[in-house]
């Protein structure tokens, strides 16, 4: 059983808020650190504390986590704040935080030295300090916006053939909660958890939307440049959870895609059709 009670979520974002809702279900101490300037409190949990803080400010930083005797710090910061995240390490390693949990929550970032989450991984490491990584592909929701039906057409990049997986926010934000405030510390520390609520191609996910398929070298209009990416991504296999870029082929076994599920006993993952036609 988890011996963690103090838990700390920094930004209330788009996966920050529901890991904060969920945690406030359980009969834990949560407490928001939010940037300076900015008010989450109107869309909070109630129970949930809120402390504006300076995230560069590591001193500040580690004196919330001190005050509110955090065990375990959860970052959702955006992409862009990824690499500020050294910060928040060092403070949470000063305060004596038990875990830190680093904002990946998107695909793997294994073995790619250039990509900011796995500078930020490799820094936990070496100050010490227990870390859990939670991969879980895309989030489903975000696919009518990535794939949007033109004419009975999506638009892709790639062979759209190659499969990847994807998440919604509500059973990533429901497994973290679950393990978190579950499992015993020895389950938790140091561990990658590959989650996958479904599985397709983008093929397939062409089909569930009812749409045929058109494939171009890259995606123009709003997102266009950050659509290509993903797609091209896609076409790789890292947008798997259990795809290794060192061998460049899928995990298996308790590494595989997905391997995580089963330690939410008895939950139902919702499926990419679940998720478009609710």
């Amino acid at each position: 059983m988890s011996t963690y009670k103090s838990f700390a979520v920094i930004g209330a974002g788009t996966v920050g808020l529901p890991i904060l809702s969920t945690l406030a279900a359980q009969n834990v101490s949560v407490v928001l650190l939010s940037r300076k300037g900015v008010d989450a409190s109107k869309t909070l949990p109630a129970g949930v504390q809120v402390a504006i803080v300076d995230y560069a400010d590591a001193a500040a930083v580690a004196a919330v986590f001190e005050k509110y005797k955090v065990d375990v710090v959860i970052s959702t910061v955006a992409s862009d704040a990824v690499p500020a995240q050294t910060v928040l390490v060092d403070a949470a390693k000063s305060a004596g935080v038990k875990l830190f949990v680093p904002s990946e929550f998107g695909m793997t970032s294994e073995a790619q030295p250039h990509d900011p989450k796995f500078k930020v991984a490799e820094h936990i490491r070496n100050v010490g300090l227990p870390y859990a990584l939670f991969f879980n592909g895309a989030f489903t929701e975000f696919i009518p916006h990535i794939f949007p039906v033109s004419d009975g057409k999506i638009t892709i990049v790639g062979s759209g053939e190659v499969p990847i997986s994807v998440t919604s926010l509500g059973d990533v934000a429901g497994f973290v909660a679950y393990v978190l405030t579950t499992l015993p510390p020895a389950e938790l520390e140091n561990r990658i958890f590959r989650l996958q609520g479904d599985r397709a191609t983008l093929k397939e996910v062409a089909a569930t939307l009812n749409a045929t398929v058109k494939i171009v070298d890259k995606i123009t209009g709003p997102m266009g440049e950050l659509k290509t990416y993903l797609m091209t991504k896609a076409d790789t296999g890292i947008m798997s959870t259990g795809y290794d870029v060192t061998t460049k082929a899928e995990r298996t076994g308790n590494e595989a895609a997905g391997s995580a599920n089963s330690l939410w006993p008895g939950h139902q993952w919702k499926t990419i059709k679940d998720v478009i036609s609710a």
